[in-house]
């Protein structure tokens, strides 16, 4: 038998206990942002099972997939911090519209969430149901966002407790503060739903019922959700006439409950108020510098969507939604309704009057016989029925029996490129993410829900360089990961779960418009969630690999 000299025996040994790494992906050759804000390098990143397997140079390594990515931008996948997916992803999880634009987290839950659920609230829910019909198979929020994942998502879910949920569970509809034992309960609810996995409290505080609650409530369910890591985000009280005052709550609601706070979508809401930004940016600015973590999030457009129930008073809302238009039936109440309407106001938030009826789009209705008057403006529906528009809003309220869609168009472009450049502004689309077909074509929608993350980095950074590159994606990553402590995700790096995105920094676009929402993103190339690839060279792959993800207070396994 032939004799092996040590060296031979050595350098055998050596290559048996490290042999050739052999990963499932290896996206090569790309623009590294790794989603801290730092400069990015070329280099490769390796995929094995759900993680970030190796980051460096890996051309000594095999795959079974390999993705050339010379002259793209590789990120983490981006965070919706204000998806408003809940139903859509039921009808199609593919979640074609953030998967389109790198999108792999979409955060639920702005002032009500998918539970906790009474036998009531389901009802309530299944009855005021739109196109998209659903079996409600959940009761808490984390059964919830388990549902999803059984069903079949692209995109991972996360979601938020809202503030009118919990105070629906004991108070209804009734506009009235709880009383201490009621108090005591709604806090319970939220010691639960943090346990399993809410990210804090979300309050929405211009509808009803959650413009019922006065601060102090916000307050004890804050401090009911802090210890758990939580944190609290608000659609503040007023974002118009009051913008000021309503920022003031939030700051104090923080610093009572020593909580971080998340202003939603902020923005000075109707030209009168367009001044106020730089007040608005002065107070956070003084809150921040106090040692309060306050920040926000914002959708990269003039117009803001919601219904019509943001163009009356919240006193008449009172009771839900047959009670509301059982009153706009009374011709007394109806009288007094369009008298308010049209009276600038400090008690509540007037939309219609901040836009006024030219710059109002109805976008959808739940009654077939309304729909032909998709995308049409207000004031053209008031004409074609020969009504005022406030008498127009009451008659499709009532007509439609539900608040009807519509899109504001209420900000100021040079405040929308002002929010842009705060250090502690974030990004979320306040829409659903849908698919251009089906059902989905039965209303229109804000072309945010297509366009929002494209138009930030083509439109705003390419174009207008308001912005480095790896600053927009630190605030699309890794910083709204750190604030809601999610666990292995909004980073590359080595032992995160691989939620990437290979995009094409030079024609990343949004197609989607006002006149033509249903239009898909371009210019991301491929996107993987969990590790496993949901975009394939720009098309959907059909894979539903996203995972419900749960707060730092989760007891859950």
């Amino acid at each position: 038998m032939r004799k092996h000299s040590p060296a031979w025996l050595l350098l055998g040994l050596f290559f048996s206990c490290h042999p050739t790494p052999h990963y499932d992906t290896i996206i090569k050759n790309g623009t590294i942002y790794d989603g801290t804000g730092n400069k990015p390098f070329t280099g490769d990143i390796a995929i094995h099972g759900d993680t970030i397997a190796a980051i460096g140079d890996l051309s000594g390594a095999t795959s079974t997939h390999t993705i050339d990515a010379t002259n793209k931008a590789v990120s983490p996948g981006f965070i919706d911090l204000q998806s408003q997916s809940m139903i859509s992803l039921i009808q199609d999880g593919r979640s074609l519209g953030a998967i389109k634009q790198g999108v792999t987290l979409e955060i639920f839950g702005e002032g009500s969430s998918e539970g906790p659920y009474t036998d009531t609230l389901k009802k309530i829910e299944k009855r005021e149901e739109g196109d998209i019909k659903y079996d409600l198979d959940w009761t808490s929020l984390r059964d919830y966002l388990q549902s999803l994942q059984k069903r079949g998502v692209s995109t991972n879910v996360a979601s938020f407790v809202g503030a009118a949920t919990i105070r629906e569970n004991f108070l209804g509809f009734a506009n009235r503060a709880p009383d201490s034992a009621e108090q005591e309960k709604m806090n319970g609810l939220v010691h639960k739903a943090m346990e399993e996995g809410a990210l804090g409290i979300g309050s929405a505080l211009i509808y009803a019922p959650g413009a019922y609650a006065a601060t102090p409530e916000l307050i004890q369910l804050c401090k009911t959700a802090a210890p758990y890591g939580g944190v609290y985000i608000s659609h503040v009280r007023s974002e118009g006439n009051r913008l000021l005052e309503a920022a003031d709550e939030l700051i104090h609601i923080s610093r009572e409950a020593h909580i971080p706070a998340i202003f939603y979508h902020l923005k000075a809401a109707g030209r009168p108020n367009w001044g106020k930004m730089d007040s608005l940016i002065a107070k956070i600015d003084s809150a921040r510098k106090t040692g309060l973590d306050i920040s926000a999030c914002m959708y990269t457009y003039t117009a803001g969507a919601t219904g019509f129930d943001a163009s009356m008073p919240t006193a008449v809302q009172e009771g839900g939604l047959d009670k509301w238009i059982q009153r706009l039936k009374d011709p007394v109440i109806r009288k007094q309704v369009i008298k308010q309407m049209r009276t600038p106001a400090k008690d509540w938030e007037n939309l219609y009057l901040g836009a006024g009826a030219d710059n109002i789009i109805c976008t959808g209705f739940k009654q077939d016989s309304l729909k032909y008057l998709t995308g049409k403006r207000l004031s053209e529906i008031a004409k074609m029925r020969h009504a005022t528009p406030e008498e127009t809003i009451l008659d499709l309220v009532i007509a439609d029996h539900s608040r009807v869609e519509v899109i504001y168009f209420l900000m100021s472009e040079d405040n929308v490129k002002k929010e842009i450049r705060l250090p502690y502004m974030a990004f979320g689309s306040d829409e659903a993410s849908m698919a251009p077909e089906g059902v989905f074509l039965k209303s229109s929608c804000h072309p945010r829900a297509f366009g929002n993350f494209a138009r930030l980095l083509g439109h705003y950074v390419r174009d207008e360089k308001l912005i480095p590159l790896e600053e927009a994606i630190f605030k699309l990553t890794g910083m709204p990961a750190g604030w809601l402590k999610l666990k292995k995700r909004g980073t590359l790096k080595t032992g995160n779960y691989a939620d990437v995105v290979v995009f094409d920094p030079a024609t990343i676009k949004d197609n989607a418009t006002y006149e033509k929402p249903h239009q898909l993103a371009t210019g991301v190339q491929d996107v993987f969630v969990n590790g496993a690839q949901v975009l394939n060279a720009g098309t959907h792959t059909g894979a539903k690999p996203g995972r419900a993800v749960f707060g730092p207070g989760y007891k859950g396994t």
